[in-house]
């Protein structure tokens, strides 16, 4: 049990009573409707306050660090998100150049947006088999910072939504040759480094900054995370100051006993659940590698708790294989693309869920060969052909010109009188080509802009868009829905 848990467990169990937020007083009344609420506190005596962490939430912090092997670790209540945020904010001045991969969550384009950051960025390769944007490359860090001598700090996600993962190691050794810092997004790969079946994390990698969601892939509840921090490259300090303006005020105790309670079955039982994990793991993707029309893809550096279930070579796309897992089967994909599935595991999954999943693919897999052999020998029809990637944002294709106007300027022109800068026009999504975007434009999952404020929408930009919505995916971000803010210059 997390030592944070057990003294709230004892706590709640004792005579004291609070004349203190929150407003339920841990009332047994409200069991039902607010089950955790026995053991939700504020921060009164002998339970510290993470703002200002000395007595237990310290010690936690600094067994984290100790466990995931950083300088210095930090509970983040508010998400990855807020991890993001400070760590970009910490280590630039406003108007700053940040080096940042186009494949980022939009939390990073939300940093450069309050900093006023001016981005140059670097693109995944993508791969037209898988259909899957790949890692970063070495050598266009390098290139990069080469080139421009004005770059104040990196910025990848490893592994991926997808699960790809890029070499931190050698991206880090780019980035302190030019004493850049390098900021991680490891958010999906909390797991790291716990079993030599997946990757070591980044703080074994030198990166200065890596933010964890523990909740994604360990058993901790949603929204609870990790900041870590490595090295003398980055401002503590500045970070720390970040992290106290932009989380709330009143941190939630039953998040931060969660993330105390994953710890704990960390520290003393990794080894047995990670071995039963990476068994189960092992023998779901060696039974999967006999579907016959589905697929399931990886990359040479992979982390194999994704697994990616590819529609490329049948007469379905993703969406359509994720719904009928979901009405069909009752099972619920992480996301659909335009040619695959993604399913997240854990070890929290357990031998019934996979193998209700394999018997489900099995399934879908045979009907699919039984109708496309029919299609084959003329007595169904042709198979739908499609455009390869004509449902799948390849970062890699787009126009790589840097954005017409930053991130802040796109949004301020939203509110400046017509005419300014050109006419404003709420276009469709799939006619918007040749305008400057003043909204995002993104699917979430994963998040991922697919237009950021500031951007020329380019052709292939306002086909994804259209094509997208016209395959049912829902597109956020723009505040009209099928319609994108833009300005035209005449």
């Amino acid at each position: 049990m997390g030592i944070l848990y057990k003294r709230l467990k004892d706590y709640s169990a004792s005579d004291y009573y609070g004349f203190h937020m929150p407003g339920h007083k841990r009332n047994g009344r409200f069991l039902e409707e607010l089950p955790g609420c026995r053991i939700d506190i504020t921060e009164i005596d002998g339970f510290d306050d993470l703002h200002h962490a000395q007595g237990i939430l310290r010690e936690a912090q600094e067994r984290a660090a100790h466990l995931f092997g950083a300088g210095e670790t930090h509970f983040l209540i508010n998400g990855s998100t807020v991890g993001i945020l400070s760590g970009i904010l910490g280590v630039t001045n406003r108007g700053d150049r940040i080096l940042v991969a186009r494949n980022c969550h939009k939390s990073v384009y939300h940093a450069i947006c309050m900093n006023e950051l001016d981005p140059v960025y670097l693109y995944p390769g993508f791969n037209k088999e898988l259909q899957l944007n790949m890692e970063i490359s070495v050598q266009d860090v390098r290139k990069a910072l080469e080139e421009d001598s004005q770059i104040r700090a990196v910025v990848i996600v490893s592994p991926t939504y997808d699960g790809v993962v890029s070499d931190v190691q050698a991206i880090a050794q780019a980035a302190h040759e030019k004493g850049v810092p390098l900021i991680v997004d490891e958010a999906h790969g909390a797991h790291f480094g716990f079993h030599p079946y997946f990757p070591e994390n980044s703080n074994a990698f030198g990166a200065d900054v890596v933010i964890h969601s523990v909740h994604k892939t360990l058993p901790a509840l949603t929204q609870t995370a990790l900041l870590h921090m490595n090295g003398s490259l980055v401002n503590r300090r500045r970070i720390r100051d970040y992290l106290h303006m932009l989380q709330s005020s009143s941190p939630s105790y039953l998040l931060m006993a969660g993330m105390d309670s994953c710890i704990y079955m960390l520290e003393t039982g990794r080894k047995e659940m990670f071995s039963s994990y990476t068994a189960l793991l092992r023998e779901t993707r060696q039974r999967l590698e006999s579907l016959k029309r589905l697929r399931m893809i990886c990359t040479e550096r992979f982390d194999n708790s994704k697994l990616i279930i590819s529609v490329k070579n049948t007469d379905m796309n993703g969406k359509e294989l994720y719904d009928l897992l979901l009405k069909r089967y009752h099972l619920q994909m992480e996301m659909a693309a335009g040619t695959y599935v993604l399913a997240m595991t854990s070890v929290g999954d357990t031998p019934e869920g996979l193998n209700r999943l394999i018997r489900a693919l099995f399934e879908v897999d045979g009907e699919l060969d039984d109708r496309m052999k029919e299609k084959q020998t003329g007595r169904g029809g042709p198979i739908s052909g499609r455009e390869e990637g004509s449902l799948f944002p390849t970062l890699a294709g787009r126009a790589r010109l840097p954005g017409v106007c930053r991130i802040f300027e796109a949004k301020r022109m939203l509110d400046e009188p017509e005419g300014t800068y050109g006419k404003k026009i709420r276009a469709a999504q799939e006619k918007s080509a040749g305008g400057i975007a003043l909204e995002y434009a993104y699917l979430y999952p994963p998040g991922i802009p697919l237009i950021v404020p500031g951007e020329l929408i380019t052709e292939e930009a306002a086909r994804l868009l259209g094509e997208y919505r016209q395959a049912g995916y829902r597109i956020e971000g723009p505040e009209e829905e099928g319609k994108i803010y833009a300005i035209y210059r005449t």
